[in-house]
């Protein structure tokens, strides 16, 4: 089942002899419980192509498909509303609310729609990310491990259809970074969610069912053993 469609995205910044194209022509598909990286050097386009995917940018031509809903067709509302529910994003940075605990930046998303958590499924996902007894810690009192374990399980509380995932262990140790690839893997296989993630270690696309390449702001899909993974 397609989730995924990116046909021919473009952005450009500035006019004329200034301009830069950052991305150019770029189309692919993903479909659902697939897990996907995207490598390159930096300044290739991969970060642009994230933020017109997630909708955090809009391009210059071109369109993004999440189960079939056209995103830069939506008015800016709209689409902002469509993002928040079937999105959900990991940053490099982590980005979680330092006044909040644990629990309260995890269950964030559903504060911001108007939904009440689900209990069961709160104490499910905190036992998953190994954080049932840091549930009530502030993300200051949390190793880099543990505060990225916290994103994961705010991207994953609203169970979106597509994963974002932005150097996911780019602050991280070894061992933190096995912990979130096997959670980012997991969401995935498990929950069949569709997870898109940005990676400068090319040892981490061995977790990905299917790899590609942004360089100079051209997409080429390298391949890999996806059949194999979602059969």
């Amino acid at each position: 089942m397609e989730i995924l469609k990116i046909q021919h995205l473009c952005k450009t910044y500035g006019t004329g002899e200034s301009s830069v194209a950052a991305l150019k022509d770029a189309s692919f598909t993903m479909a659902k419980g697939e897990f996907a990286a995207i490598v390159g050097e930096s300044g290739s386009g991969k970060t642009t192509l994230l933020n017109l995917i997630g909708g955090l940018d809009e391009p210059s031509s071109g369109e993004v498909y999440l189960s079939g809903q056209p995103l830069f067709s939506m008015r800016e509302q709209e689409r902002t509303l469509f993002r928040r529910r079937n999105i959900g994003f990991v940053f490099q940075s982590f980005q979680l609310i330092p006044e909040l605990t644990v629990e309260q930046n995890i269950v964030f998303p559903l504060l911001l729609d108007y939904q009440k958590p689900d209990p069961k499924k709160l104490e499910e996902l905190l036992a998953i990310l190994g954080l049932t007894e840091r549930r009530r810690h502030l993300p200051s009192q949390l190793s880099g491990g543990q505060q990225q374990r916290t994103a994961v399980g705010r991207a994953l509380i609203h169970s979106p259809m597509l994963i974002l995932a932005d150097e996911p262990t780019g602050n991280l140790d070894s061992r933190s970074s096995r912990e979130i690839m096997e959670l980012l893997t997991r969401a995935a296989h498990h929950y069949r969610q569709t997870v898109l993630m940005i990676t400068h270690n090319m040892d981490l696309t061995a977790y990905a069912d299917r790899v590609l390449r942004v360089s100079d702001g051209q997409l080429t899909d390298l391949g890999g053993n996806r059949d194999e993974k979602l059969s």
